[in-house]
C-alpha cells in the first residue's frame, strides 16, 4: 500500500512543471549568490588620512595602511574639519589624524597619540574599522621597535620576542568555509519544511483529501508515504550543494560525508515532520505559507547561521536550545572544519532524534482522518 501512495507523492510533485525546477535552481542560486553576500567580513573601508606631519615615519605608516585588503585610501585633506565633510558625504567610513612632531615625539621617546574616528552609523562597520585600524597602527609600531638600535650597558643587544600565529582549521580564514555548511542547512530546511507545509493543505483545498480518507490507509502508513519523497529530495538538494561547494570555492569536508548524511537521516524527519504539523492544523495554503514562514524565519535567525550562539543575549541562547537548526549547523561546521565524528557528536545526535521523533509523532497525531 505504501509503495502506491509514494507513487502517487512523485506523480503529484512532478505533475507540478514549477517544483522540480525549483528544486533545482534554488539550490543553485544559494550557494552561488549567498555565499558572496552574506559575507560578515569588513573589506575596502573609505580611509580619510588627515597626515599633519609628513614624515618619513607617517608616510610609511600610510603606505602600510593602503598596502592592507581593510581600507580604501579615499583622500588626504589637509585638515580633521575637511575629513569629517567626507564622513557626512558618505565618501569616508574611517578618519585617522597623525598630529605634527609625530616623528621627533617617537625618536625622543614619547608615545604621540593618533586620532581615530569612526562613522558609527552601521556600528558593525565602524566598529570593526577603528579595530582594523587599530591592529595595524599596532603592528606598525612593533615594526619600529624592532628597528630601534636597542642595547643593554653590556653591548649586546636585546633579544627579540617573536610571535607566530596558528589559525586553526582555517589558516586563510576563509569566511566562506563557515558560512558554506551553514548554508546547506538553511537550504534543506527551506525546502524540506515547506514542501511538506504546502503538500496536505493543498489536497485539501483541491478535494483529493477526501479520496483518501475514505480508504482504509492508516494514518502512520498515509504520513510515513507523504515524508519520504521529501527525505529524498532532501538528500538529492545536500548533493547539490556538495558539489557546488567544491566546484565553486573548493570547500570539502575535514570529516566524511557519510557523517553528514547519516546526521541529515535524522534532521530532515524532524523539518518535514514540523512542515506536515503545520498543514494538518492549517485550513488554507495562505494560512500554512505564513505560519510556517514565521517559524523558519525565528529558527534561521537563533540558528547561529549569521550570529553565533555565544553572542547573543542570555534569553536567546535558552530559545536555541529548543531549536534543531542550532544542532544540524554545529554538525555540519564540525565536519567541515574539524573533521568531528559521530563520537564527537553524540549530544547533537541525542537532541536531534529526540526532535525527530516529537515532530513525526505530532504529525500522524495532528491528522485528521475520517472513514
Amino acid at each position: 500500500m505504501i509503495k502506491y501512495l509514494i507513487e502517487k507523492e512523485f506523480k503529484q510533485l512532478f505533475r507540478n512543471s514549477f517544483l522540480p525546477k525549483l528544486i533545482f535552481i534554488f539550490p543553485c542560486m544559494i550557494m552561488i549568490l549567498m555565499p558572496w553576500a552574506a559575507n560578515l567580513e569588513i573589506k575596502n573601508i573609505n580611509l580619510n588620512v588627515v597626515d599633519n606631519d609628513r614624515s618619513v615615519v607617517s608616510r610609511r605608516l600610510v603606505d602600510k595602511l593602503g598596502a592592507s585588503t581593510y581600507f580604501r585610501l579615499t583622500a588626504f585633506p589637509d585638515t580633521y574639519d575637511e575629513a569629517l565633510y567626507g564622513i557626512e558625504a558618505g565618501t569616508a567610513d574611517v578618519i585617522l589624524e597623525i598630529p605634527h612632531d609625530f616623528e621627533k615625539d617617537w625618536i625622543n621617546g614619547k608615545a604621540p597619540r593618533l586620532l581615530v574616528a569612526a562613522n558609527a552609523v552601521n556600528g558593525t562597520k565602524g566598529s570593526l574599522g577603528g579595530s582594523y585600524l587599530s591592529a595595524i597602527i599596532g603592528d606598525y609600531t612593533r615594526e619600529l621597535k624592532s628597528e630601534m638600535a636597542v642595547r643593554p650597558l653590556a653591548g649586546k643587544p636585546l633579544p627579540r620576542i617573536g610571535i607566530s600565529t596558528l589559525n586553526l582549521y582555517n589558516p586563510t580564514l576563509n569566511y566562506k568555509l563557515f558560512m558554506v555548511p551553514a548554508l546547506m542547512v538553511m537550504l534543506l530546511t527551506l525546502i524540506c519544511g515547506f514542501l511538506p507545509a504546502l503538500n496536505v493543505v493543498g489536497e485539501k483545498e483541491a478535494g483529493t483529501i477526501e479520496q483518501i480518507n475514505v480508504t482504509p490507509v492508516g494514518k502512520f502508513t498515509f504520513i510515513t508515504a507523504k515524508l519520504i519523497p521529501y527525505w529524498l529530495i532532501g538528500f538529492m538538494v545536500l548533493t547539490i550543494c556538495f558539489v557546488l561547494a567544491w566546484l565553486l570555492y573548493g570547500i570539502l569536508p575535514a570529516g566524511h560525508f557519510f557523517t553528514i548524511y547519516g546526521f541529515a537521516l535524522i534532521f530532515l524527519p524532524v523539518v518535514s515532520g514540523f512542515g506536515l504539523v503545520i498543514s494538518n492544523h492549517s485550513a488554507t495554503l495562505q494560512q500554512a505559507m505564513f505560519v510556517m514562514w514565521f517559524f523558519m524565519l525565528v529558527l534561521i535567525l537563533l540558528s547561529g547561521l549569521f550570529t553565533p550562539v555565544h553572542s547573543m543575549p542570555e534569553w536567546a541562547q535558552w530559545i536555541t536550545r529548543i531549536n534543531p537548526l542550532r544542532y544540524f549547523v554545529e554538525v555540519m561546521r564540525t565536519i567541515y572544519l574539524r573533521g568531528g565524528g559521530f563520537a564527537e557528536l553524540l549530544p547533537q545526535l541525542g537532541i536531534l532524534s529526540v526532535f525527530a521523533v516529537a515532530a513525526n509523532v505530532w504529525a500522524v497525531k495532528s491528522y485528521r482522518k475520517s472513514n
